[in-house]
């Protein structure tokens, strides 16, 4: 059993998040109607503070913070891919996000599908892209369930039975109400915990780590004997030339593939403005640090000895503090890496529900719904949408929730050419779009699956492996920019554009109220 004194504040960092969320109210009050845009983007009024923390939180999830060192514990170099595609992200996200919100204020757009819509003017195109974030979503949701389970099992916090499964249920459900009641204001403040919680604690683990073994060149030789290599140079440590374009591609997809997310673009349609979006941008290279330290914990696990059990090397990570750290520190480390699950799964059950209610219920079941109707209906989503991660992790094995996060991120990397591109041009025909998506979703799950569920896949005999996602976003360009010209030729009509990105509005102001009421 875990010690009391890791119990205690293990317990008062989960109660601080608890209060947090009931306090989120106060955040930037609104007076205005109840709308979508209010309960979804908290009125679009985050300023550069709040908008860091809650895209920081959202996007560095718990599961990346034991998942990426897990990695590193197991196979070594390869997993540090996730610190350059997250330094791609950034430049990423300074151009799209900014130029993606001027739009979406203008026109009261809440989610991707939205913008797709008026960009091209039809309705399917925004449906595949409603639904395939939504289908990405909830496994990544569920994940963010499996992460909190993984660190309160390593942390002998999780009893075996009904027992742990309740411990879990009453974790997560302080959230679920605060979320259902107040929206992105409860994950924006719980966001600010977050981030003191985890840049301490990490800290804290870091330099014990260093006094322990001496510096960080002692820690990656020990963990190269560990692995079977003589030192850090002659190690798996060290990338090798036939995995260098697998590394490459994932960090590059993965990077293309994370701003394509639900939970991302509500994050960042949240702030007040596109100069706060560009300050955030700059500022999420802290976070890129938090991740390399996590991965440099999962090398610092094999330098010490750690033996996670076979198929659990996310649990190398709280292994190593539960014997590093005295009591309360390793609860305060536990208690920051579920208060970093807690973020993100709340910021994804509610860009689901989002989705779904505007492009789906309201644009096929009841289009006359009014305001106060769909954030009913998107509360009663969204929870469900939490409900079913529990489910889903109760009822099914670990695998089948990472098998199906695995080809999620090369399901979301198939919207890309009709939201990243269709930012910068409209050339590309929407029914030509619509046959890219299709060939880069059945191209993409063919290939994991044929590969046991593994996202990096040969091309052919000899050829080096890359990530199936990319590899499926090739092909899905292709067919749409093949199709464009066949359907252009033939003289097929297009929708109608009703975004006018010719001009923009300027950045950092409020609009009137009620003028992005949907």
């Amino acid at each position: 059993m875990a010690g009391g004194a890791m119990t205690a504040t293990f317990l008062a960092v989960i109660g601080g998040a608890s209060l947090l969320a009931v306090t989120a109210r106060r955040l930037r009050p609104s007076d205005r109607l109840p709308s979508l845009e209010g309960w979804a983007l908290a009125d679009r009024g985050l300023g550069p503070g709040w908008t860091w923390l809650l895209l920081g939180g959202t996007v560095y999830t718990a599961y990346t913070f034991t998942a990426v060192p897990g990695l590193a514990y197991g196979n070594g170099a390869p997993a540090f891919f996730a610190v350059p595609y997250t330094v791609i992200v950034c430049p990423l996200a300074f151009v799209l996000l900014s130029r993606l919100w001027s739009v979406a204020r203008r026109h009261g757009y809440i989610t991707a599908a939205d913008f797709v819509r008026g960009r091209y003017g039809s309705p399917p195109l925004a449906l595949v892209v409603a639904l395939t974030g939504i289908l990405a979503t909830m496994p990544y949701l569920a994940l963010q369930l499996l992460g909190i389970r993984a660190v309160l099992t390593a942390g002998g916090l999780y009893p075996h039975g009904a027992t742990g499964d309740l411990v879990m249920v009453a974790v997560f459900a302080g959230l679920a109400v605060a979320t259902y009641r107040h929206g992105l204001r409860a994950p924006t403040v719980i966001a600010a915990l977050k981030a003191a919680a985890v840049f301490l604690s990490l800290t804290a683990v870091c330099w014990l780590v260093l006094e322990r073994f001496g510096g960080p060149g002692a820690v990656f030789d020990g963990a190269a004997r560990a692995l079977g290599g003589t030192d850090a140079a002659h190690s798996p440590l060290v990338l090798t030339p036939d995995q260098r374009p697998a590394y490459a591609t994932l960090a590059l997809g993965s990077a293309l593939a994370l701003l394509m997310y639900p939970h991302v673009l509500t994050a960042g349609f949240a702030a007040d403005g596109t100069r706060t979006l560009r300050k955030v941008s700059a500022g999420l290279p802290a976070w890129t640090a938090l991740l390399a330290l996590f991965g440099f914990l999962g090398i610092a696990a094999l330098a010490a000895g750690v033996r996670a059990p076979e198929g659990g090397a996310e649990a190398a990570v709280p292994m190593l503090v539960d014997q590093l750290m005295p009591g309360p520190l390793a609860g305060l480390v536990f208690g920051s890496i579920v208060v970093g699950a807690l973020v993100p799964a709340a910021v994804m059950s509610i860009a689901a529900a989002t989705s779904f209610v505007r492009n789906v219920y309201v644009e096929y079941v009841h289009p006359t719904a009014t305001p106060k109707r769909q954030v009913r209906v998107a509360k009663a989503v969204s929870l469900t949408a939490k409900v079913g991660a529990v489910a889903f992790v109760f009822g099914l094995r670990d695998q089948d929730a990472i098998n199906l996060q695995l080809l999620g991120g090369v399901w979301i990397l198939q919207i890309f050419p009709a939201v990243a591109v269709g930012l910068y041009t409209r050339w590309l025909h929407p029914r030509a779009l619509l046959a890219g998506w299709a060939a880069g979703m059945a191209a993409g799950t063919y290939l994991v699956v044929r590969e046991g569920f593994s996202s990096i896949v040969p091309l052919g005999d000899g050829s080096p492996s890359v990530y199936a996602g990319v590899a499926a976003l090739v092909l899905n360009l292709t067919v749409a920019v093949a199709g464009t010209v066949v359907l252009t030729g033939l003289g097929v009509p297009r929708g109608a554009d009703a975004t006018d990105l010719s001009s923009r509005p300027r950045a950092g102001r409020r609009p009137p109220t009620g003028a992005n009421n949907p």
